[in-house]
């Protein structure tokens, strides 16, 4: 039985029919084709399918796409206005923080979610937030710098060094 649901994606209203059971991870990627959000486990353990709900890091796979009726969504591809990378995305290519980039989408908007609660975050607090974001490639030491460099350009408001 479909539903019909109204959420601001990225900025944009979208209104669909979504079947009861439809995550919001199949939501993003199979009705918006908006497939930065990754299904890895699909039981909320990887951090693939992190995207923003009211600005918090959500596992998409654990949340039915009902859900986010009236709510606003974000996901990696909203981050660029398209002439400028946000400035998690620039501080990720400045450290080198990306390889296979499977992780990447779910790390950044993971990042941004803690950043959103608490702008001066301490190592501790960045590895604590992205412990339930898996990643086989980097080794995370690149992923908690570029985090940290993120987050001083944000609060200062300066771009992140290419």
């Amino acid at each position: 039985m479909a539903t019909t649901i109204t959420a601001r994606v990225n900025g944009i209203a979208e209104t669909h029919a979504v079947e009861a059971n439809q995550t919001l991870l199949a939501f993003l990627r199979d009705t918006l084709d908006l497939t930065g959000a990754k299904e890895g486990c699909n039981e909320g353990e990887c951090g693939a399918c992190v995207v923003l709900l009211d600005g918090k890091a959500v596992n998409s796979c654990l949340i039915l796409a009902v859900e986010a009726d009236g709510h606003e969504i974000t996901t990696v591809e909203g981050l660029s206005d398209r002439c400028h990378l946000h400035p998690l995305q620039q501080a990720f290519l400045a450290h080198s923080a990306v390889q296979c980039g499977f992780c990447s989408p779910g790390m950044i908007m993971t990042a941004l979610g803690l950043l959103n609660e608490n702008p001066t975050p301490t190592e501790t607090d960045i590895r604590t937030a992205l412990s339930g974001s898996l990643c086989r490639c980097t080794g995370y030491r690149q992923i908690i710098d570029a985090v940290q460099e993120a987050a001083a350009a944000m609060r200062q408001g300066a771009e992140v060094a290419p």
